[in-house]
This record gives structure tokens, C-alpha cells and sequence, in this order.
């Protein structure tokens, strides 16, 4: 009993971490947004995050070699995709707003398991979902489902390609180890920043003055401030998400992925702290039906996979 709490508080301690260091450096977006593009930024992290990983992996012989590769491009091409989106929403949006339309991913999971693989649905889930619906009409507010900015339904979509990233995790990509994965990952999205950067040198687009020109602005030569916010954005990045794959090593998964929707919490706080930017009532109490969706669906994992 007492190993299996320790465990878990240990599990906790390691995703607050990870919730913390994910919730600073995606504030600081909007300092990278002002200056260059999404696509340079993309590229420009990964290949700092590459050179970084590379040299850990070397000197601890990781295997970053995949085994199926084709199913480590589908999965890299889904996550990758949706941290695309992820980014680009976090020049327009608040952060705590984006990490609530990512997080909807488990209710996303849910029904594509459902109808994509024919896994049953009990009430509880079903529950769920609704709930988390509820939640994110509340955050998102009625300006994205009256279709008056684009910007507001980004992290839905973003949600939507993360659960699919995520279902391909468990079901094709069972036997890659997390680094080979987490590399995928990277370079998955230096691809798409490379391509983003080609399209906008060949069909350059009218950039609007700072974070507002985010999605259209090509290559740019950075300032210093970029170099050094972007290599933080890259180790975040990998200390972040070794924290969670560790977390994941110590507890149960349905417990880890309860937890880690500290990020929401997290990122609010930090939106707050750096640019005194507080959440309207309703945002929160949207915030607290996506968790409270999330929760149960995850909670419920372990049930529904004994009874199938």
C-alpha cells in the first residue's frame, strides 16, 4: 500500500514538473511570434532539439531507429500536424484556452475508438463526452460556433489530430521504444516548418506587424531574443515530455493521464504571472468540465478494456 501511493506521488510530483515547464515556455510563443514565423520557429526547435536528443541517445545508447516505420511516420505525421495547429493558436489565443481544445483529445479518442475500431461505449463515457462538450462551448464561447474566427476552433482541431496520434500509439506503434517516437515527433514538425518555409519563399504571403503575421510570415533573419527563447522551447520540450514518460513508468496509466491535466491549471497560471492575463468565469468552469470529461474517460480505461 505504502510503495504504491509513493509511486504515485512521485508520478504526480513528475507531471507538475512537466505541466510547469510546458505552461512557461508556451507563453513565451507569442515573444517568437512577434519576431518570425511558425514554420522557421518549427524548424529552427527541431533541429536544436535534434542535435540534443542525438547526443543524449549517443551517450546513453537509446535506439532511435524505428521498428515499423511507416506506422512511426503516420503517428509523427498526426502529432506533428497537430502541434502545427497547437502553436499557431497560441499567437491569437490564450494559452490555458489552446491547452483546453488540446485537451479534449480524450473525448476525440473515445469516439473514434468507437466508431473506427467498434470498441462498445458504456453510459459513463457517453456521459463524458457530453460533458466535455459542454466544457468546451463554455471556453471556447459562442464566437466559434457562429464560424467568426477561425482561430477559435484551432485547438478543437488540434484535439481532434492528437487523439488520432494517440490511438496510433497503441495501436501501431506498440513495440517503439519513447525516444524513437519523441524523434518522430520533432521531425515530423521540421518537416512541416521546412515545407511551410518553401511555400512561403515561392507564394510569399502580406504579413500583418507581429504575432498577428505568425501563420504567413517565411524566413526571416531572428534576433538573439529568438535563438535563446526557441532552444528554450526545445529543451522544455524534451525534459517535458521525459518527465511524463517516466511518470507513466511508476503509476498506472489511468492514474498518469488523470494527472497530467494539471497542464490546464498550470498554463492559466503562468498566463497570469507573466502577462496578467486572467480567465473570464465561464472559461473556467468550462475548463473544469473538460477535466472533469477527461477524468472519467480515463478512469473508466481500465473497466471497459476488462469487460471487452
Amino acid at each position: 500500500m505504502t510503495l504504491t501511493q509513493d509511486r504515485t506521488l512521485a508520478a504526480a510530483g513528475l507531471i507538475c514538473a512537466y505541466a510547469g515547464l510546458i505552461g512557461f515556455t508556451d507563453n513565451y510563443v507569442r515573444v517568437i511570434a512577434a519576431e518570425t514565423g511558425l514554420w522557421q520557429f518549427h524548424a529552427i526547435r527541431t533541429a536544436m532539439a535534434m542535435v540534443l536528443l542525438g547526443g543524449v541517445a549517443a551517450a546513453l545508447g537509446w535506439r532511435l531507429r524505428p521498428v515499423r516505420l511507416g506506422a512511426v511516420l503516420a503517428r509523427s505525421a498526426l502529432h506533428g500536424a497537430a502541434m502545427v495547429i497547437y502553436f499557431g493558436a497560441l499567437a491569437f489565443l490564450p494559452v490555458a484556452l489552446v491547452a483546453a481544445g488540446l485537451f479534449t483529445s480524450p473525448i476525440f479518442v473515445l469516439l473514434i475508438s468507437r466508431f473506427a475500431y467498434g470498441h462498445a461505449i458504456g453510459p459513463v463515457r457517453i456521459a463524458a463526452v457530453a460533458l466535455g462538450f459542454c466544457g468546451v462551448i463554455l471556453v471556447l464561447g459562442p464566437e466559434a460556433f457562429a464560424g467568426a474566427s477561425l482561430a477559435a476552433v484551432l485547438p478543437i482541431l488540434a484535439g481532434v489530430l492528437y487523439a488520432m496520434g494517440n490511438i496510433a500509439t497503441r495501436e501501431w506503434c506498440a513495440q517503439e521504444g519513447a525516444v524513437t517516437l519523441l524523434a518522430g515527433f520533432f521531425l515530423a514538425l521540421g518537416l512541416i516548418g521546412l515545407i511551410g518555409m518553401a511555400a512561403l519563399w515561392l507564394w510569399p504571403l502580406p504579413v500583418p506587424e507581429g504575432a498577428a503575421g505568425f501563420l504567413q510570415r517565411g524566413a526571416v533573419w531572428p534576433s538573439e531574443s529568438f535563438y535563446f527563447w526557441t532552444l528554450v522551447q526545445a529543451v522544455g520540450s524534451l525534459l517535458g515530455v521525459g518527465l511524463m514518460i517516466r511518470a507513466y513508468q511508476i503509476t498506472e496509466a489511468s492514474r498518469a493521464s488523470v494527472l497530467e491535466y494539471v497542464i490546464l491549471p498550470a498554463s492559466a497560471i503562468w498566463s497570469y504571472v507573466i502577462w496578467g492575463q486572467a480567465l473570464k468565469p465561464l472559461e473556467i468552469a468550462g475548463m473544469v468540465l473538460i477535466v472533469a470529461a477527461g477524468s472519467m474517460i480515463a478512469l473508466r480505461a481500465k473497466t471497459a478494456e476488462a469487460a471487452a
